[in-house]
């Protein structure tokens, strides 16, 4: 046996556990879910192939349509996040007074649980809850906004929750990425005369585009998949107006029962999100690389 089979096969053998766990608790649930959302599925009758009638169904139902226009919507969320995600990297990149606490202060969100987030955020968008105080006082509105009980305003409350918990975890992928950055470019573009924008513009922004396609990609599959904040918050509600393509799936599949309707609904937004992905790499991928 050569050297090189010989390491060849001790790596797989390494991975193995991994592989074994990936096929058993991803891979299978992923294509026998995909098959059991052609066919009649039911825990008391025996199961019959139908084809694409659970398709044909989700199509025609408005709740879903409903779902997967609000998903769509839910990509407004991608460019404030990364904005604001490299603004904070940026900003959080000097060496200033406390700024390892004001580091984690932002990441704090990251690390907190959906279910404390629904609590905090449910209280802050009571209409007698502190939202609503802070605008009365500033006069901003003269009477309490139901953010999450009136139909036109909770989708973009829990879309602004969703912001402000992507905020911190993007801002480390950022703050790595200008950390990794050689200084003598920027030391190079000052003796030029460029100024703090111009550099910006011109050396970090190119220098961060592989950053900054991956966060993106990243953001997109997740607005895509918003389901927590809905589930904690709003539970679809007020009248299905917060529906997302993933909750409709879970309404379907776990609430009501009906999993090949709920399964077909997940394998339209996978499909979405693998069609996305491969989009993603295919036009933003660095210029070096074309």
């Amino acid at each position: 046996m050569t050297q090189h089979r010989y390491q060849t096969r001790l790596a797989y053998l390494f991975l193995m556990p991994a592989l074994v766990l990936l096929a058993a608790f991803s891979f299978w649930p992923v294509f026998y879910g995909s098959y059991l959302s052609f066919t009649d599925f039911s825990l008391i009758r025996a199961t019959h192939w139908v084809g694409l009638a659970n398709y044909q169904a989700l199509f025609n139902n408005d709740m879903f349509l409903t779902g997967l226009k609000n998903s769509l919507i839910f990509l407004l969320v991608v460019p404030l996040t990364q904005i604001g995600a490299m603004s904070l990297a940026v900003m959080v990149n000097n060496q200033l007074p406390a700024i390892r606490w004001f580091r984690a202060a932002y990441y704090v969100p990251v690390v907190t649980t959906v279910s404390v987030v629904g609590i905090m955020w449910g209280f802050m968008f009571h209409e007698q809850g502190a939202l609503n105080f802070v605008l009365l006082q500033l006069h901003v509105i003269t009477v309490p906004l139901g953010w999450l009980s009136d139909d036109a305003l909770a989708l973009f409350a829990i879309m602004f929750v969703s912001f402000w918990r992507g905020l911190g975890w993007y801002m480390v992928m950022y703050l790595a990425a200008l950390q990794s950055l050689p200084a003598e470019m920027q030391e190079a573009a000052i003796l030029d005369g460029a100024n703090r924008w111009q550099r910006f513009w011109r050396i970090t922004v190119p220098m961060l585009y592989p950053t900054i396609m991956v966060c993106s990609m990243m953001s997109v599959l997740a607005a895509l998949k918003a389901y927590q904040e809905v589930d904690v918050l709003t539970q679809g509600g007020p009248m299905n107006s917060t529906f997302t393509a993933l909750y409709y799936a879970y309404d379907q599949g776990l609430k009501h029962l009906k999993l090949p309707r709920g399964l077909a609904a997940s394998f339209v937004v996978s499909i979405c999100c693998i069609g996305i992905a491969f989009g993603c790499l295919k036009y933003l991928k660095p210029r070096h690389r074309e």
